[in-house]
């Protein structure tokens, strides 16, 4: 059985829900992710942030514009009287839902029930849809399967156990539809695996079932070899390996969850990145082996600090990085970068939300440098270290101010520290040195 993943964009109007339904309706037995509708769960955060700042008419305001949406892709979705009639109920219980959690105190679990609706309102409508039109699917609720454990990862055991016993309950289907994103935390509690996690659902399950491939369809011919929002001619990579897939999407490739290879790394599971508005195309294959050397691709990561440490007393000192490293333990903050020089440490973090507590403590044996609004680019490609054309991405040193270099720490990953307003023009004289000049 494969597990396929669609998301926001692909089940964001009622001719991209037709192309999920031609590429789905083959005979072959599936699992169907579905992320929410595009924009809806924008706007559930939205009012869940008037709801927890007491802008209550706000609130009310943008549950009645998205319900009138819903109503309108209903009506042209369904023609059948009775399923429309049946899916217009529910989807205005999740709306009465929404509009009895205004007059609510505000509480994380609250809002995780809020961002909830987008996903439960898509299956339901999509899986009415394909039962308009005579196509044999279930839908599996995702919160009776989909579970994290105390430390927010997923709880394989409970999560293969219990997707057995729904599977075998729900009867024979040729398509089985599900939420992605949502889940249950360790008390039961209706959680998520935060954004962009319906990526991660569907290899969670794919591993649990033993899927023979994970398919992740979204709205672009797989992953590209840099950002096509910030450079022209960009071109989809036709194999990656999990390793490969795993540094760019970590480091900011937007195609892919960081996580989403995670699961299914072990069991060798091929993940395949497809583009429903182009069924056709190749994509990207994700899997154990490795094709080429050299650099395959660029990727960048927004809102960095970096963080400089310096203290000719105790660098040297026995346990001084072990000191250091137990502050952002503490606070659990994880380090994407790190250098060190004779007098100083330089890392990075991408989570500041504890940045002054740090500080302070690093202050107390060594004088702190901050910079912020920095930008990490990545380039993956196997082996890369040790590949002979790699000495061509160093021109950009002549061009661009470079904060760090990471390099060495992995053999598929090369990373540059740069100001975020120098990271379009980067990324865009990386691809002239390392792929059109390569071609030239």
């Amino acid at each position: 059985m494969k597990v396929l993943k669609f998301g926001g964009t692909s089940v964001g109007s009622v001719e991209n829900m037709a192309n999920v339904k031609q590429i789905i309706n083959n005979g072959e037995k599936k699992i169907v992710v579905l992320s929410a509708m595009s924009g809806t769960t924008n706007s559930l955060v939205d009012i869940a942030n008037n709801i927890k700042t007491s802008h209550l008419e706000n609130a009310l305001k943008i549950i009645n514009t998205l319900q009138e949406k819903y109503a309108v892709v209903i009506d042209a979705l369904l023609q059948n009287e009775s399923l429309n009639s049946a899916t217009k109920n529910y989807i205005f219980e999740r709306f009465n839902f929404l509009r009895s959690s205004v007059d609510k105190t505000f509480s994380q679990l609250f809002e995780n029930e809020i961002l909830a609706q987008g996903e439960l309102m898509s299956t339901f409508m999509f899986n009415a849809y394909l039962e308009a039109q005579g196509i044999s699917s279930v839908l599996l609720p995702a919160l009776d399967f989909m579970r994290i454990d105390e430390n927010k990862e997923p709880a394989f055991e409970y999560i293969t156990q219990h997707i057995d016993k729904v599977l075998n309950e729900a009867g024979e289907a040729d398509i089985y539809i599900t939420q992605g994103f949502i889940c249950l935390d360790n008390n039961g509690k209706v959680s998520n695996l935060q954004r962009g996690g319906s990526d991660y659902t569907a290899t969670i399950i794919g591993a649990a079932i033993k899927a023979e491939e994970v398919q992740i369809w979204t709205d672009i011919d797989g992953m590209h070899n840099n950002d096509p929002r910030f450079v022209e001619g960009t071109k989809p990579i036709s194999d990656l390996s999990f390793d490969e897939a795993a540094e760019l999407a970590y480091f900011g490739a937007k195609i892919l969850h960081p996580q989403t290879v995670l699961p299914v790394r072990a069991d060798g599971i091929p993940v395949r990145l497809k583009n429903t508005m182009d069924p056709d195309a190749k994509g990207t294959s994700i899997t154990s082996s490795s094709f080429e050397t050299g650099i395959k691709a660029i990727a960048a990561k927004d809102k960095i600090t970096a963080i400089k440490i310096k203290s000719g007393r105790m660098l040297q000192a026995h346990g001084f990085l072990k000191k250091v490293f137990e502050i952002f333990e503490t606070y659990e903050t994880s380090i994407d970068m790190i250098t060190t020089s004779e007098v100083a440490v330089s890392l990075t973090i991408d989570d500041a939300r504890n940045l002054d507590k740090i500080v302070s403590e690093l202050e107390e044996f060594a004088s702190i440098e901050i910079d912020q609004n920095q930008s990490i680019i990545c380039l993956v490609g196997h082996s890369i270290v040790n590949h002979e054309g790699t000495h061509k991405l160093f021109q950009i040193l002549k061009d661009v101010k470079i904060r760090m270099i990471s390099y060495g720490g992995s053999s598929n990953n090369i990373s540059l520290l740069v100001d975020t307003e120098n990271k379009i023009t980067t990324l865009q004289k990386l691809n002239a040195y390392l792929f059109e000049l390569a071609t030239a």
